[in-house]
């Protein structure tokens, strides 16, 4: 069976998946994927029209009829109810809208829409032989994202776990004090920065700098308190760290952060990677998703 995934986070890439590999080639835009601007500056009709345009690029005369959209934010049966770094499209039933614009074709389809980091955790557990496991990413771009495999009930906004209670620590883009995302965020970052680029950080932190390797320090701590919160809620196990800023983790500190903050005993041995940033992953696990909740839904009451 053939689905369509769809990663639309900083710009929009689309795939055709079939057994959790991707067949021919992704359909990206803008080509220029380093505009972070792009969905940012978009109204949300044009978000949802640029998606139709692009899934009816990649499915042309092909009748598949279930597409898995990954998207930033909290998403509750295809309504986008909270998205703090694409507030345009707070309230907006995606999911119907795509369908039915989609379904005007002749085609019915069924559009099922996610939190991108789960879609990237779903892309992980496929490519990497982990179905079977608990999957769980951290994924550190223009904000920050927590994504599970499998899926299951609940928020999930990782992003937004309160990491310090510093009353000075508002830098995080829904307004919220001391969250993970006011730390580690592009935007945050460069509101705290406000004379630097967050990359021009961690070059100068390299260098000696130290107001810059002090404020790496703080971030490495920031992801190890979020990360220890989740392991007193659901246990220990791998972790996998993807995004733009992911090449700036160090994993060996991290995990000694971790292990300062995690001491009793059931809770220890978890583990780090850091992963490729591919559009592909999160297309995969887009589509990934988008057949199970199809098969859950299909399933008798």
């Amino acid at each position: 069976m053939q689905t369509i995934g769809v990663l639309a986070a900083e710009h929009i890439s689309v795939g055709l998946v079939e057994n959790n590999r991707l067949v021919g080639k992704i359909r990206t835009v803008p080509e220029n994927t380093s505009d972070s601007n792009f969905l940012l500056e978009m109204p949300a009709q044009d978000i949802v029209e640029a998606l139709r345009e692009q899934i009816e690029f990649v499915r042309k005369d092909d009748h598949v009829s279930t597409v898995g959209v990954g998207f930033p934010g909290i998403i509750t049966n295809g309504v986008v109810e909270e998205s703090p770094n694409l507030q345009q499209i707070k309230g907006h039933d995606l999911a119907t809208a795509l369908s039915f614009l989609l379904s005007e074709g002749g085609t019915p389809t069924t559009v099922h829409v996610m939190n991108d980091a789960d879609a990237f955790a779903a892309g992980i557990a496929a490519t990497k032989g982990l179905l079977d496991r608990l999957v769980r990413v951290w994924t550190l771009g223009t904000g920050i994202g927590f994504g599970r495999y499998p899926q299951a009930p609940g928020v999930w906004e990782g992003g937004h776990v309160v990491v310090t209670l510093d009353p000075k620590e508002t830098y995080c883009n829904c307004g919220g004090r001391g969250h993970l995302e006011g730390v580690m965020g592009h935007r945050a970052m460069r509101r705290r920065f406000l004379d630097l680029e967050p990359d021009e950080v961690f070059a100068q932190a390299r260098n000696g700098d130290k107001r810059c390797a002090d404020f790496v320090k703080l971030w490495h701590q920031a992801l190890a308190a979020a990360t220890a919160s989740t392991i007193h809620m659901a246990g220990p196990g791998k972790f996998f760290i993807s995004g733009h800023y992911s090449k700036y983790m160090d994993t060996g500190l991290l995990d000694l952060y971790v292990r300062e903050m995690v001491h009793m005993s059931p809770l220890q041995g978890s583990t780090f990677e850091v992963v490729s940033t591919e559009d592909e992953t999160g297309i995969i696990g887009a589509a990934l998703n988008a057949e199970h909740l199809g098969a859950q839904a299909s399933l008798p009451a």
